[in-house]
C-alpha cells in the first residue's frame, strides 16, 4: 500500500489508530511501513538505536487477528518508539552507559505496558546521553543523535532521539522523561509536541538508572512526545494514574473550550535568562494573534515568584535527586531536603493564587533553537549564543525549573522556523494537575493554524 505508507509518514497517531480499527489499513501494514521509514531514514540520525521487529510484528498481528470495527483501545495498532531509560522486557535499557551495555529488564514498566494495552506497538527504542544528563543525545554504548533540520546540531536531551525520531517522520508517538527540560527542549529544537505532566501522575516504576528500584525521584516526570496536540492528550490519558489499587487520579476538565476564555501570561525574560529574538519574536507573534481572537493576554503582574531563589532551591533539590548513590555526592541532610520540600509547597500555592487570575504562562521554553554539538565536557565552559552574546549554558534550568520545582504540567508546542530553518517554540505551564487546560489550548492552538 504505497500511498498509506506515504500518507503514514504525516499522520498522527489518532488518524493511524482510526485506520486501523475502520479496517482500511492493518495494524501489520502500519507497523511494516514504520519499520522501513525508520530503516530509510535512522542511518545519518541515529535516533533509533534499539530494534524489536519481529516482536513489534507479532503484536502487531494479533491486533490484526481479534480487531473491531468499535475496538475501544485508543492506539490501536500504532506504531512507535520509547525513550531507552524506560523498561520494555527482554530490551537494553543502559542510560547511556557502557557498564550497563547487557542489562534486560524482565517487565515493562507500567506506562510501557498501558501503552501496549492501549494497542501501541512498541518497535524499539531512541538515544539518550548518559545518565540522561545532557541536552545533548551522544554516548559511548549507542553514539550520537542529530538534529534532522541540521545534523551539525544537537536534537536535545535527554529525550533527543525521541523527539529525531518523531520529527523525522519514523514514528508518530513516543514516550520520553523530564527533570531539567528534557521532554521540552528536544521538542523545542526538532519542532514537535511535548508534554512535562504534573509531577507524581504518570509512574515513574520502571524508569531508573539500570538494575535499581525505589521511591519515585523528586522533580522527575514521565510523558508523551507526538507530532500532535491530541496525539499528547490521548496517550496522557492511557499512562497516568496509580500503579496500586486504593486510590485513583481523576483530573479536572481543561478549564475552557475555545481560545477566546483564556486568560495567559506571557513571561518575558525578566530575571530570567535572555532570549534569543528568533525564540521571542515567534512567542510575541502568536500573543498578538491570540489578543485578536478575544484572548486576555496579559505582561506583568503582581505576586509572581522571586524566580532567582526559585532557581536555587531547584538547584539545590535537582542535584539531591540526581547525584544520589554517585560516588562523588555528599550526603544531604535529611532536614534541608525537607526545607526543600517546604519551599516547593509553599511555591505550589503561590502558583496557585496566580492562576485565580489567570489560566496559563506562555514561556520560552528554551534561550535559542537548536545548538551546534559539543564535547566540551565541564558545562561551566560551555556557552550558548543569544542574541551575538555568549550567555552560560546551564542558565537554562532556569526556564526548566520554572515548570518542574513546583511540579507543575507544561507542554511544549512549535510555533516557527529560524531563518537558518530550525524549529522554535516555547512552553504552556498551567496550575497543579490542570493537565487537561494545557493540553486544551495547545489542541485549540494547533487547530486554529497558529502552531508550527
Amino acid at each position: 500500500m504505497p500511498g498509506v505508507e506515504t500518507n503514514l509518514e504525516t499522520a498522527t497517531a489518532l488518524d493511524t489508530a482510526a485506520l486501523v480499527r475502520s479496517g482500511e489499513l492493518s495494524a501489520l501494514e502500519a507497523c511494516d511501513a514504520a519499520i522501513a521509514r525508520i530503516e530509510a531514514k535512522n542511518g545519518p540520525l541515529n535516533a533509533v538505536i534499539v530494534k524489536d521487529y519481529d516482536r513489534a510484528r507479532d503484536a502487531a498481528r494479533a491486533i490484526d487477528e481479534n480487531r473491531t470495527p468499535d475496538d475501544p483501545r485508543p492506539l490501536l495498532g500504532v506504531p512507535m518508539t520509547v525513550k531507552e531509560a524506560h523498561d520494555v522486557a527482554g530490551l537494553p535499557t543502559t542510560w547511556g552507559f557502557e557498564m550497563f551495555a547487557n542489562f534486560q529488564p524482565q517487565e515493562d514498566s507500567p506506562p510501557v505496558a498501558r501503552l501496549k494495552a492501549a494497542g501501541a506497538i512498541i518497535l524499539g527504542k531512541t538515544n539518550v546521553p548518559v545518565a540522561l544528563a545532557d541536552w545533548q543525545s551522544v554516548n559511548p554504548v549507542y553514539g550520537r543523535t542529530v538534529n534532522p533540520y541540521d545534523h551539525s546540531r544537537t536534537p536535545g536531551g535527554s529525550s533527543g532521539g525521541s523527539a529525531a525520531a518523531l520529527a523525522s517522520g519514523m514514528v508518530p508517538l513516543e514516550f520520553g522523561s523530564d527533570i531539567g527540560g528534557s521532554i521540552r527542549f528536544p521538542s523545542n529544537f526538532c519542532g514537535v509536541w511535548g508534554h512535562k505532566p504534573t509531577w507524581g501522575i504518570v509512574p515513574l516504576k520502571g524508569h531508573n538508572p539500570p538494575g535499581t528500584d525505589g521511591v519515585d525521584v523528586p522533580l522527575a516526570v514521565v510523558g508523551p512526545m507526538a507530532r500532535s496536540a491530541a496525539d499528547l492528550s490521548a496517550a496522557l490519558e492511557v499512562v497516568a494514574g496509580p500503579v496500586n489499587a486504593g486510590w485513583k487520579l481523576d483530573l479536572p476538565a481543561a478549564r475552557h473550550t475555545a481560545l477566546k476564555n483564556f486568560r495567559v501570561l506571557v513571561l518575558g525574560a525578566d530575571d530570567m535568562p535572555p532570549v534569543d529574538d528568533a525564540v521571542t519574536g515567534p512567542i510575541e507573534a502568536l500573543a498578538g494573534a491570540l489578543e485578536k481572537q478575544g484572548v486576555q493576554v496579559v505582561r506583568k503582574m503582581p505576586g509572581l515568584p522571586d524566580f532567582a531563589s526559585i532557581h536555587e532551591n531547584y538547584l539545590r533539590l535537582l542535584n539531591t535527586a540526581i547525584t544520589r548513590g554517585t560516588p562523588e555526592a555528599r550526603p544531604v541532610d535529611a532536614h534541608v531536603y525537607m526545607n526543600l520540600l517546604d519551599a516547593q509547597l509553599n511555591l505550589q500555592r503561590q502558583w496557585a493564587n496566580i492562576f485565580r487570575d489567570i489560566d496559563l504562562v506562555l514561556s520560552p521554553a528554551f534561550s535559542t533553537a537548536a545548538f551546534p554539538h559539543t564535547d566540551e565536557p565541564d558545562w561551566s565552559k560551555r556557552t550558548l549564543t543569544v542574541n551575538g552574546q555568549a550567555i552560560p549554558y546551564a542558565s537554562q534550568l532556569m526556564w526548566a525549573g520554572l515548570a518542574t520545582f513546583p511540579g507543575l504540567p507544561s507542554t511544549a508546542v512549535p510555533l516557527a522556523r529560524t531563518s537558518e530553518g530550525l524549529p522554535t517554540g516555547m512552553q504552556v505551564v498551567g496550575n497543579l494537575y490542570e493537565d487537561r487546560t494545557t493540553l486544551a489550548f495547545a489542541e485549540l492552538l494547533q487547530a486554529e493554524g497558529l502552531s508550527a
